[in-house]
C-alpha cells in the first residue's frame, strides 16, 4: 500500500497560507481520478501529490473540500459543465481555456510505451501512424493538444486505437498483445503500476519514445470560470493553486516519487 499521505504531508510543511485569510462559502468541488503517484486513492480515501497539497493549504485558509473519485472522462465534464471547482491535474490545452483559469505547476510530455521485449522503436510519429499492423492504445478523457488529438482522429479512421479507461488496463493490454504501443505520460503508468503488486515488476520492461509532435506542455490546475464558484471564492482558490505553484512542492513531490532516471525525457519543472 502507498505511504503517500504521509509524505506528501512532509513535502507542503511551511507553504501555507495565512490562516487569518477569508474562509471559503461553501466547500469547494474537486472529484479526482487516479493518476498515478499524482492522484490516488488509499481505503477510499484521496491522496497523492497534488490533492495532499490542496488539502493542506485548504485547510490553513479555512476552506473545506469534497473530493469525488471519478472516471477521468467523468471529471473533465464535470468541470466543463461547471459542477467541479478544480481540474487537477491537468495538461493546459485551448478548449479548457474557456472553462477555467489556468495555473502551470510542471511540464510533462506524452511518449511512445511498448513492452521492451518487443523492440520496438521511434523517432517520430509518422512512424508509428505508417504502421498500419500495430494497434495503439490511450486513456480516455486524456488531452495532450492539437498534436495528439491529430493522432486520434487518424488513429480511430484507421480502427487501429483502444481507449482504456484507467492505466493498469492499459498496461494489461500491452501485456496481453491487445495493443502494441501505449501513449500517455509515464508517470501516469508508472505510478499506477508501482501501486499494484500484480504489474509493478512491469515497470523495468517499458521502453520510452519521446517523439517531436507530442511536445512538452504545462501542467497543473484549472480554477473555474463557471459562475457556481462566487468570485470571492475563486479568489481565494486562485491564491491557494497560485501559492502551491510558487512553493515548488509539486515538483519535488514528483522528484520524490518517480527517481527513475528514464522519466527524465518527459517531467520536468515549469
Amino acid at each position: 500500500m502507498m505511504k503517500i499521505h504521509t509524505a506528501a504531508a512532509t513535502l507542503v510543511l511551511g507553504i501555507a497560507c495565512s490562516p487569518a485569510q477569508a474562509q471559503c462559502s461553501r466547500a469547494l468541488v474537486v472529484p479526482v481520478t487516479i493518476t498515478g503517484y499524482a492522484a490516488t486513492v488509499i481505503e477510499g480515501q484521496v491522496h497523492g501529490i497534488y490533492p495532499d497539497l490542496l488539502r493542506t493549504e485548504a485547510a490553513s485558509v479555512g476552506c473545506a473540500i469534497s473530493f469525488q473519485i471519478v472516471p477521468r472522462a467523468r471529471q473533465e465534464m464535470l468541470f466543463t459543465t461547471g459542477h467541479a471547482d478544480l481540474l487537477l491535474p491537468a495538461r493546459r490545452v485551448t478548449r479548457r481555456d474557456d472553462d477555467g483559469i489556468f495555473v502551470p505547476m510542471i511540464r510533462s510530455r506524452p511518449v511512445l510505451i511498448s513492452l521492451a521485449s518487443r523492440a520496438l522503436r521511434f523517432h517520430a510519429l509518422p512512424e508509428l501512424l505508417g504502421r498500419e499492423t500495430l494497434r495503439v492504445g490511450i486513456m480516455r478523457g486524456y488531452d495532450y493538444g492539437e498534436s495528439y488529438q491529430a493522432m486520434v482522429r487518424q488513429l480511430t479512421a484507421q480502427r487501429r486505437l483502444t481507449e482504456a479507461t484507467d492505466p493498469i488496463s492499459l498496461a494489461r493490454m500491452l501485456v496481453d498483445g491487445s495493443v502494441d504501443v501505449a501513449v500517455i505520460t509515464p508517470t501516469a503508468l508508472t505510478g499506477a503500476l508501482s501501486a499494484n503488486a500484480k504489474y509493478r515488476q512491469l515497470i523495468q520492461q517499458l521502453h520510452m519514445d519521446p517523439v517531436p509532435e507530442l511536445p512538452w506542455g504545462e501542467s497543473g490546475a484549472y480554477v473555474t470560470r463557471a459562475a457556481s464558484l462566487s468570485d470571492a471564492d475563486r479568489q481565494i482558490v486562485l491564491h491557494m493553486v497560485e501559492h502551491i505553484a510558487r512553493s515548488g512542492a509539486v515538483w519535488r513531490g514528483f522528484q520524490h516519487y518517480y527517481p527513475d532516471p528514464r522519466l527524465g525525457d518527459s517531467i520536468g519543472p515549469p
